[in-house]
């Protein structure tokens, strides 16, 4: 999940006065017309909202909504686009830089465009997750959280009778795991340039880290020199495949699904993955580890906001959103993107899938990125460049640089 929004595009926009002058009226012979801009996570995706919206206007057709699917490689340029030109979709799909125009007062607050039974239906904790100045606006659409996957084969063969709890435990399975030699390794550390910020935050969060306070980036900290150190540990101690730091997370997900490492943090799509291309892998899911064994995990969500253009949308934009969040119409959307229910309602409806077991109870206790600070693009982009450094400078020297490139932004 790629994201990065431009800060011109969000300026220019506040220049332009998008939320007090927006453009037609959209109300057509008493017809309210919506604009719907979503990205395409799959084959599935389109037809999927092609599908909903027709069901949705079979059932209002005082409303009409035009959808426009755009890839994530050409969303944000898309969005940049129509933002300058003051022609802002009125329904968008995003991740946190969708909640973030906000700051900008040119979005409704959630609880505006939603009923107040959605709203509640709603897992706080990703709600908060992208709040503004304490408030919030955007609702989550997909949801996930981090887990240990876990080859049951790998752990019996190294005498491991449970999935670890602890840091402590999750090292010594690793060694047991590592000694059985053959190509294997213990415990997978994607610290590469496609997703080190979130194998970091994994552990930094599991010891009571945050990556903001108060508006501002706060990397170097015990709680993270804490993780870092005991990252640092398990790469000296070779419990991990070779060279964390120049290792992605997408090809060593596939050295995991072929059978040669015994742990690695994963996602709910991983499961899919699994499915199709090693079926006879003999794996399982536990939470992740943390120093205590507490429950902490990573979580990340993508976002509906409505923007504000001064033409009264907000009653039909609710009602759309309302229906999406209609139980079998917002299951159906995740279970065909691989993704977990954001909803009470939701999670209840998948809880049947014991494979989203331990992701579905994770949710309460999901800590997520501070995405909606202007500084935490430039912050994860230090994670991702200088993070896996760690396998050969001392952690207090690698936290020192990524907090010194947070404040350059901060």
């Amino acid at each position: 999940m790629r994201r990065v929004i431009t800060a011109v595009a969000v300026a220019t926009a506040a220049a332009l006065g998008l939320a007090g002058c927006g453009s037609d009226s959209g109300d057509s012979g008493g017809s309210t017309e919506l604009e719907l801009l979503v990205p395409i996570y799959g084959d599935k995706t389109k037809p999927y909202w092609e599908d909903l919206v027709k069901s949705f206007e079979a059932e209002n057709s005082d409303i009409k909504v035009t959808l426009e699917t755009q890839s994530w490689d050409d969303i944000y340029t898309v969005l940049d686009t129509k933002v300058q030109n003051n022609r802002a979709p009125d329904i968008l799909e995003l991740d946190a830089a969708g909640p973030a125009y906000g700051a900008d007062d040119l979005l409704y607050k959630a609880d505006e465009i939603v009923s107040k039974e959605t709203m509640a239906d709603i897992e706080p904790s990703f709600i908060d997750s992208a709040k503004i100045d304490g408030v919030a606006y955007g609702l989550p659409t997909v949801a996930s959280t981090r887990a240990l996957f876990y080859n049951k084969d790998l752990l019996t063969q190294a005498g491991v009778t449970a999935p670890p709890k602890t840091w402590d435990e999750l090292l010594a399975a690793a060694k047991k795991i590592s000694a059985l030699g053959g190509g294997v390794y213990g415990y997978g550390m994607p610290l590469g340039s496609e997703e080190a910020q979130a194998e970091t935050s994994i552990f930094a969060y599991g010891a009571g880290a945050s990556w903001e306070a108060d508006g501002k980036m706060t990397i170097d900290t015990p709680e993270a020199k804490e993780a870092l150190t005991f990252m640092k540990k398990m790469i000296d101690e070779k419990v991990t495949q070779p060279d964390p730091g120049a290792t992605d997370r997408t090809p060593l997900l596939d050295v995991f699904i072929q059978g040669k490492i015994g742990m690695i943090q994963g996602l709910p799509p991983i499961v899919g993955q699994i499915n199709e291309k090693n079926p006879d892998l003999n794996w399982e899911i536990a939470p992740s580890p943390t120093p205590d064994g507490s429950p902490s995990t990573l979580g990340v969500a993508d976002y509906f906001v409505g923007f504000d253009k001064g033409e009264d949308k907000q009653a039909a934009i609710a009602k759309f959103l309302d229906f999406f969040y209609q139980q079998d119409n917002y299951v159906k959307f995740n279970d065909n993107e691989g993704f977990i229910p954001a909803t009470k309602s939701g999670a209840e409806a998948a809880a049947s899938k014991p494979e989203l077991k331990t992701f579905l109870a994770s949710l309460p206790d999901a800590k997520f990125y501070p995405a909606t600070n202007p500084a935490w693009g430039s912050t994860s982009g230090a994670f991702k460049s200088l993070v896996g450094q760690i396998q050969s400078k001392p952690v207090d020297e690698v936290l020192k640089q990524i907090q010194a490139k947070a404040d350059e932004t901060g």
